[in-house]
């Protein structure tokens, strides 16, 4: 197909903003990390990371699903010109959602002396009490992007996000630095607060941007024949749509929230001494699995851009347009996955002593081996994220979570039986990852082809981007032996990476001028007036 229709162009350029915004917040977050443990310290980081993962599991619970489903719902509606039920379904999803955010913030709010105990270090009760109102601002925020995404207009969403890290960067940083004034663990409740304060200000934004869109919402051509949803309904379909998807979106953070406790005990049983075993620990989960994050932010982008695109097919029972978003999806997670995985394992050792500070020359050889075994999982993960994009769209939600939860069992079992060992102790992490991702990708690829009847073209989807990276991959490993090390030398060959990788790539056809249109007429136009869509 030479020629994009429209919703295919909206598909694409949403999901480059959404992509393009997602990384930098990615890098900002990573970035952010290094002053951060340079104010606050290894205990301050200690600290911060004991209270975040309760955090990250009850702001997942409340608010993972939900915004997918009303996104899905939307799309839905509007694809039949039913803008009242739209509405309606927003209303009821941001009652339902300010609930639940409210629940989850008094129970962080009474519970914090309880989950201070838990955690093993009671001076983290300030952290616990400022990041409580976070829960119930996230929550609120999520309705108005499911409603916004829904319309196919991912820019609020992405700008609140910019707003959320680059608020965290201008806000938690100076808390943190008075905080030490105290104590580390005020410190540490600094930082908390400060991504309160910074969720509050996004939150405020897409208010900003719901009231200033809402007079053109209002104007769309109402179909008469579609009756008012009722309440009960509405709010059946719109949990029965979500539980499945913020099951699975739990099935991660639980992970992580288990690993934590887990990987320290194993490395010490494994015969390290406790000390350098919290060393190991934070460098594999503070360093390397930080910078795993970055590009696997692009993932979580083209899958979220996918789910409406693919709803909204099925809808008009379009099944060639659904046909050839799911290959787009696919081709695009091993377009972008692949070089990042071989990239970034390649100049392992090179981009840890860019960003971080080693005080071993071993500590940094540990790190960049375990950052290159890490980094073969991103595009894993970014196959995962793409298929479990499609069948959510496809109304398929429980696969994708099934096969994820049987790739985290075997993950934490694997975790736990590898890190034991002597001989593999925390190379048994990055391998566990590895086996997680494969168990769950292979069946998810399969049950793509199948509901979708499409053929998988493997030589478009995988030898394409394959041989791009490959010859990337020969040029970088070339360059790496010719050049000086040191860190300016670093950024070039990133650079080269980067410039040869997008070359073989349209050489071989493993991207099209068509991908690109989109992202070339975006910035091609410059700061166009905008209409208003």
């Amino acid at each position: 197909g030479l020629f994009l229709s429209s919703t295919q162009k909206s598909i694409l350029s949403g999901m480059t903003i959404l992509s393009v915004v997602g990384l930098i917040c990615k890098i900002v977050g990573a970035l952010y990390r290094i002053p951060l443990a340079w104010l606050i310290g290894d205990e301050g980081m200690g600290t911060y990371q004991l209270v975040f993962p309760t955090y990250n599991m009850l702001l997942t619970i409340s608010s993972a699903g939900l915004p997918v489903a009303i996104s899905r719902m939307v799309s839905f509606t509007l694809a039949r010109d039913d803008p009242r039920n739209a509405r309606r379904i927003f209303r009821v999803a941001l009652c339902l959602l300010s609930t639940l955010g409210l629940i989850a913030t008094l129970l962080m709010l009474v519970m914090s002396p309880t989950l201070a105990l838990r955690s093993g270090d009671p001076s983290t009760q300030p952290g616990f009490v400022a990041i409580a109102p976070a829960l119930l601002l996230v929550c609120a925020m999520s309705a108005l992007r499911g409603f916004m995404q829904g319309q196919q207009n991912m820019v609020p969403t992405a700008i609140s996000q910019l707003i959320e890290q680059v608020g965290k960067v201008f806000v938690a940083l100076p808390l943190a630095y008075f905080g030490m004034r105290i104590s580390v663990a005020y410190a540490a409740a600094g930082v908390l607060l400060g991504t309160s304060i910074a969720e509050g200000v996004a939150l405020l934004y897409m208010v900003v941007i719901y009231r200033r869109k809402r007079a053109a919402f209002d104007a769309l051509p109402q179909n008469p024949d579609e009756t008012p949803l009722a309440v009960r309904p509405l709010l059946k379909r719109l949990l029965s749509l979500s539980i499945p998807i913020t099951l699975g979106a739990c099935i991660v953070p639980i992970a992580s929230f288990i690993d934590s406790g887990l990987l320290l005990n194993r490395l010490v049983d494994a015969g390290i001494e406790r000390t350098s075993a919290l060393g190991l620990y934070g460098r594999y989960s503070g360093y390397v699995l930080t910078l795993i994050n970055v590009p696997t932010a692009l993932a979580v982008a083209i899958s979220m851009s996918l789910v409406p695109s693919i709803s909204s097919a099925m809808a008009r029972g379009d099944g060639k347009t659904m046909r050839r978003q799911s290959s787009l999806g696919l081709r695009l997670s091993f377009v972008v996955g692949l070089p990042c995985s071989i990239g970034m394992s390649l100049l392992s050792s090179q981009i840890l002593s860019l960003i971080y500070h080693f005080d071993t020359p071993e500590a940094l050889r540990v790190t960049a081996e375990l950052l290159s075994l890490s980094s073969l999982t991103i595009v894993l993960f970014t196959v995962v994220q793409s298929t479990s994009g499609i069948l959510q769209g496809l109304r398929k939600q429980r696969i994708p979570m099934y096969t994820l939860m049987a790739g985290v069992a075997f993950k934490v079992l694997l975790n736990y039986t590898l890190i034991g060992m002597p001989g593999i102790n925390i190379y048994g992490a990055p391998i566990a990852s590895l086996t997680c991702y494969t168990i769950s990708m292979l069946p998810n690829l399969w049950y793509v082809r199948k509901y979708t009847g499409m053929k998988l073209d493997l030589k478009g989807i995988l030898l394409r981007p394959a041989l791009a990276t490959a010859l990337m991959g020969a040029v970088l490993a070339l360059a790496i032996r010719l050049m000086p090390s040191g860190r300016l030398w670093t950024l070039v060959l990133v650079a080269l990476g980067v410039c040869t990788y997008a070359a073989f790539a349209l050489l071989t056809g493993a991207l099209t001028r068509d991908d690109l249109a989109p992202l070339l007429r975006r910035f091609g136009r410059g700061r166009a007036p905008k209409k208003e869509d």
